[in-house]
């Protein structure tokens, strides 16, 4: 049988994010041993076993710079077609959201040009805005559905997350957002929507695997909680997880109702109640806090993080790269309005995009740098971690590491895999 390939990763600084240790789980002057696609030892240099040593096939020096684990943003909308920027001078013009939409914008104004997108331009405009993400350390990304409506339309929409994943040379996890907005043709009959959801477009894509989860837009202007929890019962019988955008805009119960159904993770959360934050802590499940909304919006209500980290809830961040409410494509930006906006730490922040952030995917391969987890990594030019969350418009990401392998960093001249030491 033949013996996985042995990389070391030295002359360099991990932030490993792994608890109960030294802030950001740091270990100065590391040494990391990859062992085929997973970590197999880290620690200080001077600690590391001759064996690895005497084993390695290759030898990466990174000349001081930090490693992270590879940075995950669990949130995103990025497929989609055209842009919404027209609607977005409009409301800085004086136009309301109203007119705007009585005027046939919002998000119908995506779902009309996503549907006319072919599967081909879809991937491409995804991958485009992947590779920004990348260029921050991104290694894997949640993308959801939700712009096709009908099942067909839908189905291109993951297929085309998962295309432009390989294209950007991303990790894609698909979500189905089977009930994001109501369609015009069922404004009268959102009983019959719901069924054709629940009864038909959620088998196909349970049978098709195009999706590892649902998701679900549980809000006044949306979908009901008592809507919301018929899907969410169809969905657990197809064993597809739970994700839920929960109380945004009110209360109406959604992080309790996300709890109730041991959803992996529950979204925006700004008007979440004690009771909400109180089930989010027994159920485990992830809070996804999403400043980039909160920041397009211009909101004031910002989401209870006192409260969430009393209960110990975990708090992961996401970008929610959007063409409506959040056009943010850097997920360092979205750490830096983290803590600007919402009052969290560097520390808590850089967790949100590694660690809370594989929990709120279901990942336990992901987030920190461990043996036994996969070798996802991001190679910073920084002298602190904080920096992350310090700068913005800086390029600090000089490559990645996906699996184990190294991976170019998207538009970033001399980067580590093009000028690194390797012996």
């Amino acid at each position: 049988m033949t013996q996985p390939n042995v990389h070391l990763v030295m002359d360099c600084h991990a932030a490993t994010m792994a608890t109960g240790g030294a802030p950001y789980g740091t270990i100065r002057d590391a040494a990391l041993v990859i062992e085929g696609e997973r970590i197999a030892w880290i620690g200080p240099r001077g600690d590391l076993p001759k064996s690895w040593s005497e084993r390695a096939t290759r030898t990466d020096r990174l000349e001081g710079r930090w490693i992270t684990p590879g940075l995950i943003d669990p949130h995103t909308h990025l497929i989609f077609g055209g842009t919404r920027v027209d609607e977005f001078e409009a409301r800085n013009t004086g136009t309301s959201y109203a007119e705007i939409a009585a005027a046939g914008g919002g998000i119908l104004s995506t779902v009309r040009a996503t549907q006319a997108a072919s599967e081909e331009d879809l991937s491409a405009g995804g991958a485009d805005r992947l590779r920004a993400l990348a260029a921050d350390g991104v290694c894997v990304v949640e993308v959801k559905s939700g712009y096709g409506f009908n099942l067909n339309e839908e189905l291109k929409m993951l297929r085309a997350a998962h295309h432009a994943g390989r294209l950007a040379g991303v990790e894609v996890v698909a979500t189905y957002l089977g009930l994001h907005a109501l369609p015009p043709e069922y404004r009268d009959d959102r009983a019959g929507y719901l069924s054709y959801v629940c009864d038909t477009a959620l088998g196909a894509v349970a049978a098709r695997g195009g999706a590892d989860a649902v998701d679900a837009f549980c809000e006044t202007i949306a979908f009901t909680p008592e809507e919301t929890e018929r899907y969410f019962r169809r969905a657990q019988q197809l064993g597809l997880k739970i994700k839920l955008h929960a109380d945004q805009l009110s209360d109406t119960g959604g992080a309790a109702l996300a709890a109730k159904y041991g959803a992996l993770s529950a979204d925006h959360l700004e008007y979440t109640s004690e009771a909400g934050i109180a089930a989010l802590a027994a159920a485990g499940s992830v809070a996804v806090l999403l400043p980039g909304a909160y920041y397009y919006l211009r909101e004031t209500k910002r989401p209870p993080v006192e409260a969430l980290r009393a209960a110990g809830v975990p708090i992961a961040l996401g970008s929610d790269l959007n063409p409506g409410t959040s056009p943010v494509a850097s997920l360092l930006a979205i750490l830096n309005m983290a803590l600007i906006l919402f009052g969290l730490t560097p520390e808590e922040a850089l967790a949100g995009v590694t660690r809370e952030a594989a929990r709120a995917l279901g990942r336990d391969d992901l987030g920190t740098l461990a043996p036994g987890k996969r070798a996802d990594l991001a190679v910073w030019d920084i002298a602190h971690p904080a920096e992350l969350t310090y700068w913005l418009g800086r390029q600090l990401c000089r490559g990645r590491f996906i699996a184990g392998t190294p991976v170019p960093t998207p538009s970033i001249p001399g980067d580590f895999c093009h000028g690194l030491r390797a012996h």
